[in-house]
């Protein structure tokens, strides 16, 4: 057992994985000596070298379009597009291209290939550097999508991930990166499409991804002080979706309330209403409430950051208002 924060957990998942299959190999900007601009590579380089950890300019059109053509010839690479706001860049490539190419092949050509992306806000990064864009990606057909909440998860995603013969966006909270927990020895390799039931209440379901689900974990705390006594899903993957682990606590609990970083507007939560809504309305006991970042760009100033994305007391006192109404 040993305390690991996510970023550190990032390089143990990727050496866990190279170290198994010589045909899994990294690439990206400043990955290698320099172990990444969020030191998420630290010690790649020196225990692969040069050709599996590769260092790349800073073109995440080049960076995409060599990851492509290396998995169409049977490698398994691992990209890295530094912030997730920078597949805007490339988001041909991944949408046209590597999302849709196994399809239009008949299965000929297949793209075992995972896209790592530092996602969200809470640095101070500002407008351009700050998105959360889950819901841009899971809008893809073709592609995967995966979020993380904690070191453990990241390493068992991870391995599932690179291990999945479809293409995979893997989504860090960059506000996660220093965050810390105990990780078991050894390999660990999770499941994609599985969400994880972390606390168990009666009174409400609490379904919440990335960053936001340690904010929710902890309003459920304050809140049942309160006499509320909150379920928190951590959704984990949200291409492919576990709408049965999901269902099944909203049904138990008969209240919905997603957290998410995203902007509002065709977020991951709506979706997920929807799906709520079409296959167990009967169970609810109220109506659903989203609670996310208004359908703005993310402001810089640290007090109007925080104002935006959602907060532990925002999750507390929407959560009374909504059970008492």
């Amino acid at each position: 057992m040993a305390q690991l924060t996510f970023r550190e957990a990032i390089s143990r998942g990727i050496a866990q994985e190279m170290r198994r299959d010589e045909t899994v190999l990294a690439i990206g900007e400043d990955i290698g000596a320099a172990g990444g601009v969020f030191k998420g590579t630290v010690g790649l380089f020196e225990e692969f070298g040069p050709l599996r950890v590769r260092d790349t300019p800073i073109s995440e059109q080049a960076i995409l379009g060599a990851a492509m053509g290396a998995a169409m010839t049977g490698l398994k690479p691992i990209a890295e597009i530094m912030f997730s706001d920078f597949f805007a860049v490339c988001w041909d490539i991944v949408v046209n291209e590597i999302a849709k190419s196994r399809y239009m092949t008949n299965g000929q050509v297949t793209f075992p290939l995972v896209i790592r992306s530092g996602n969200g806000g809470g640095l101070r990064f500002g407008a351009q550097h700050s998105q959360s864009v889950e819901n841009w990606a899971m809008m893809v057909p073709g592609l995967k999508v995966v979020v993380p909440s904690n070191a453990l998860d990241v390493i068992g995603l991870m391995a599932a991930a690179v291990r999945d013969p479809d293409p995979v966006i893997f989504l860090e909270a960059k506000a996660l990166y220093a965050s810390k927990m105990d990780v078991p020895d050894g390999d660990i390799v999770d499941t994609l499409g599985t969400a994880k039931l972390l606390r168990q209440g009666s009174d409400a379901t609490l379904v919440a991804l990335g960053a936001m689900v340690p904010k929710a974990l902890k309003a459920a705390e304050e809140l049942a002080t309160a006499g509320i006594n909150c379920t928190v899903v951590d959704v984990r993957s949200l291409v492919p979706l576990d709408t049965a682990t999901i269902l099944r606590e909203v049904s138990a609990t008969g209240r919905l309330f997603t957290v998410e970083e995203n902007p509002r507007l065709c977020g991951w939560g709506g979706e997920l209403s929807s799906i709520v809504s079409e296959e167990i309305f009967y169970d609810l006991d109220g109506p659903i409430v989203r609670i996310t970042t208004p359908h703005i760009p993310l402001p810089a100033a640290d007090a109007l950051e925080d104002m935006a994305i959602p907060s532990v007391q925002r999750i507390v006192s929407t959560v009374s208002e909504s059970m008492s109404a």
